[in-house]
């Protein structure tokens, strides 16, 4: 492998809708690595095979990412190099990958992360507010917490970059409005680097009712002024 320092595991982002945004080194890294970690094999099955590599892929997700750990680290101590990819973007950023990061680390094991496809910046910057200095929320609670997180948020001036499903958006949408004022500027980035792309500015009301009389689909990055 091409690489300065030959680590045992290798974080590859993968683009998030346009194939043309995966990077020469994550290529290289996907075609060297012995095995691949994938979120989805499905999904990641036709990544590689767009691009010709043929590489034993296994599954490893938040569903199975506790009792795979020791496994891994076991093959890791043979020498196994590992690439670890999610669906779409940086592993870990709202993906699995922390804790195999945090063990790895823990057990001595070199880790690299690559640079690349990640839906956050592209949707701050795209959104027109401030991007000097932001925080990044995630997902928020579908449920428990949801309500508090909301209100903690308050007294936040930093610009809030937020995930979130077209099923949550209005809910979502409301919520804020009530808690940080029906004028507060936002932008609702949805299908980012697809054909279909589309970037909502206004304020949070003006926001609602778009989306109250538009067809939500795609997944969605939404960006809030703070205070």
């Amino acid at each position: 492998m091409d690489e300065q320092i030959a680590a045992r595991l290798y974080l590859v982002p993968t683009p998030i809708g346009n194939l043309g945004d995966i990077t020469l080194r994550a290529l290289e890294v996907l075609k060297a690595a012995d095995i691949i970690l994938a979120e989805d094999t499905r999904t990641s099955g036709k990544l590689l095979k767009h691009f010709d590599i043929r590489k034993p892929l296994e599954s490893y997700h938040i569903h199975n990412e506790h009792k795979s750990l020791s496994r891994i680290l076991d093959r890791m101590k043979e020498g196994t190099v590992f690439a670890l990819v999610t669906d779409a973007g940086t592993p870990g950023i709202s993906d699995p990958g922390f804790l195999l990061v945090r063990e790895c680390i823990a057990s001595g094991y070199e880790v690299c992360s690559l640079p690349g496809a990640t839906a956050i910046i592209p949707a701050l910057v795209n959104s027109g507010l401030p991007n000097d200095r932001f925080v990044f929320e995630g997902f928020l609670p579908h449920k428990k917490g949801r309500k508090t997180r909301i209100e903690a948020l308050a007294e936040e001036h930093r610009t809030m970059v937020f995930y979130e499903s077209p099923y949550r958006l209005i809910k979502t949408l409301q919520q804020l409005a009530e808690v940080l004022g029906p004028e507060r500027q936002a932008c609702v980035s949805r299908e980012l680097t697809k054909i279909h792309e589309e970037n909502i500015r206004g304020s949070l009301s003006e926001l609602l009712t778009y989306y109250q009389e538009h067809i939500l689909k795609g997944e969605i990055v939404l960006t809030v002024a703070g205070k």
